[in-house]
């Protein structure tokens, strides 16, 4: 049974963030709590390296130069097996899923990061992640805070989700978690499934996008293991070849679908 968050495969991920200097002050807080990946959603040449450096300090400032950059959020987050992302909304989103605190956030990564790469995603300063921006993750967490005043500064953000899975990491009894599915492979089965239901009429092609939500949400309850993404396309690709008039044997559909 492993009992500790596996800090070596977290990392950090800041969708657009707007401010240098905050990029700056989320290294020094990951570095602070033993998290050492950085990457940033925008263009390489969009922030001033120096002043990010100055607000990670000398301690922080080799993990400003090793920062990997992305042009869109989706090439970011394609490596991961497990995202969790960050809204103030507490209680329910647009997208009819509950919010955790931090500490049971923490809680559930100690088993999760056993043995999956996982990305904490945030939002940029101004606006915080769009529902769209939230499909993406498996688990949403909101920091409680008084109602007079609701929105906390990225870097603070970062370090309270960093403190707690710190304090996981030397106390927290986990249990065994399998290898989950990358986000790169849910993509690709979401789009799989899009394709065989527009075929079989079980959704409107009109607007799929409606439609695949409440698949995306029915699949969202359940951690999806890589081999469970490979039965699923499978199922698919019978489901295809049979409105083809065409079937496959079943030793060689076991085949296919086997893991490596």
């Amino acid at each position: 049974m492993h009992n500790k968050v596996e800090t070596g495969n977290l990392t950090i991920v800041l969708n657009r963030p707007k401010s240098s200097a905050n990029i700056g002050f989320v290294a020094r807080s990951a570095m602070n709590m033993g998290i050492k990946r950085l990457f940033v959603v925008t263009k390489a040449n969009g922030y001033d390296k120096e002043e990010m450096k100055r607000t990670a300090t000398h301690f922080a400032s080799a993990l400003i130069e090793e920062i990997r950059y992305f042009d869109q959020l989706n090439s970011a987050l394609a490596q991961f097996n497990y995202i969790v992302g960050t809204t103030a909304r507490w209680g329910n989103t647009n997208l009819k899923r509950s919010t955790v605190t931090p500490r049971n956030m923490a809680e559930q990564l100690v088993s999760i990061s056993y043995r999956n790469e996982v990305a904490l995603l945030f939002g940029p300063e101004d606006r915080g992640l769009t529902n769209n921006e939230l499909r993406y993750c498996d688990l949403l967490v909101t920091i409680p805070t008084s109602g007079e005043l609701r929105s906390i500064n990225l870097s603070h953000a970062v370090m309270l989700l960093c403190y707690e899975i710190f304090v996981a990491e030397n106390g927290a009894i986990g249990t065994f978690s399998p290898r989950l599915a990358t986000s790169k492979e849910k993509g690709d089965m979401f789009d799989h499934l899009k394709e065989i239901f527009i075929k079989i009429n079980f959704i409107n092609p009109e607007n799929p996008e409606y439609w695949m939500t409440s698949i995306k949400k029915f699949f969202s309850r359940t951690k999806l293991c890589s081999k469970d993404v490979k039965i699923i396309r499978g199922i698919c690709r019978q489901v295809d070849l049979y409105g083809k008039g065409k079937t496959r044997d079943y030793a060689s559909l076991h085949q296919k679908n086997a893991d490596p």
